[in-house]
């Protein structure tokens, strides 16, 4: 979260997931980054970023939302869920309630599309694995 979101800011919290969740483990694949194509993930830093980390930058197509369903899908909720429901006099009100949205969808709001457990939780039981039910097929 912050006040802008350029090309190294992007790759910053690309390293920051890799390094989160363990992926720099030799033995382990990297996953596929899919992006919409905004000016930070065109860019030649986050590209080169992509390339040095052996990962697959997938961008969608242009005006194809859809390509990119799940965080179209986390966006409304966000939306829905912290946005519509504060008017914040500042942006440190608008951070912490947004902080404190992000605690909740990860750690207590159970998701359908994850068998009705909480992100946190999910991700405990299954990391590592790979889960036939959740492969996304184009």
């Amino acid at each position: 979260m912050g006040l802008s979101c350029d090309a190294k800011d992007a790759a910053t919290t690309l390293r920051r997931c890799l390094v989160k969740r363990d992926l720099f483990n030799v033995d382990k694949s990297f996953p596929v980054v899919r992006t919409d194509n905004g000016p930070q993930f065109i860019s030649n830093l986050f590209n080169e970023t992509c390339e040095v980390l052996g990962i697959h930058h997938e961008r969608i197509p242009v005006r194809t939302p859809n390509k990119n369903a799940h965080i179209e899908s986390f966006h409304r909720i966000l939306e829905d869920e912290c946005f519509s429901v504060n008017e914040f006099e500042s942006y440190k009100e608008a951070y912490v309630a947004e902080d404190e949205f992000m605690e909740r969808y990860n750690k207590r709001r159970i998701h359908s599309s994850l068998g009705y457990k909480t992100p946190e939780e999910f991700y405990n039981l299954y990391s590592g694995e790979t889960l036939e039910w959740m492969t996304v097929r184009l």
